[in-house]
């Protein structure tokens, strides 16, 4: 599975994309106000709320962002070394660790957010926000990105499959980054000239027919979550 949307009957699934966008906002200015730990609990709190209405696994999430996971723990661990005795102090790890762990939280709410909103939609929403051509662009790289993204996902995977196949797993890790990395780099501009191939095929038009966005019922918790969050930044 990758990072991409895929229908599931969630509760978040009906939510307005627009309150979902301005809810991932709200949430990354509180994560920013509020460091301490008390604070990033209560975050915790609300990011397991958001997973479960959004019926997406924390695993899952974890398992997508892992690739970002040594520059977060890389942080902390620098931050610990001094270039003396005692050569390492874990208080001036706290600081870093707490950010790294915010900089999670945050992760967790965009996968939510991504894995139960149709691109359409999330293009239709920045339009909303940004009207006039900034906002066509800025839709138009959204959605670009939300598609492309989970393809080059799944060239990669395939590569790496490939690979160990053929034994490559017995190669150094040197070795392998680069076989993987040279191989996606071609594959990355392949699948660019057939997307290019494709957008003049279909005769790209900047402003298409997006899906119409509505408030419902369903957004009235979100709403309540977002004005609470809003608050308590600012508390």
């Amino acid at each position: 599975m990758t990072l991409a949307f895929r229908s599931n009957g969630a509760f978040a699934e009906g939510v307005d994309a627009r309150v979902k966008l301005l809810f991932q906002t709200i949430f990354a200015l509180a994560a920013l106000a509020h460091t301490t730990p008390l604070g990033l609990a209560i975050l915790t709190g609300v990011v397991a709320v958001v997973l479960l209405g959004s019926s997406t696994s924390p695993l899952w999430v974890l398992r997508e962002f892992r690739y970002v996971f040594p520059f977060l723990l890389g942080g902390p661990a620098f931050a610990a070394l001094t270039l003396g005795p005692p050569w390492v102090v874990p208080a001036d790890a706290v600081a870093p660790a707490l950010a790294s762990y915010r900089v999670v939280l945050v992760l967790c709410v965009s996968a939510a957010f991504v894995r139960t909103t149709p691109v359409r939609e999330s293009r239709a929403a920045v339009q909303w926000l940004l009207p006039g051509r900034v906002g066509q662009f800025l839709g138009m790289g959204v959605a670009f990105v939300f598609r492309f993204l989970p393809v080059l996902q799944s060239d990669l995977r395939a590569i790496r499959d490939a690979m160990a196949a053929r034994l490559g797993t017995e190669r150094s890790l040197v070795e392998r980054m680069e076989l993987v990395g040279s191989a996606g780099l071609a594959r990355a501009f392949d699948r660019a000239d057939t997307f290019s191939l494709a957008l003049r095929a279909r005769c790209f038009a900047w402003n298409p027919t997006l899906p119409r966005l509505a408030i419902s019922r369903r957004d009235l918790p979100v709403f309540l979550m977002t004005i609470s969050l809003l608050a308590w930044t600012f508390v």
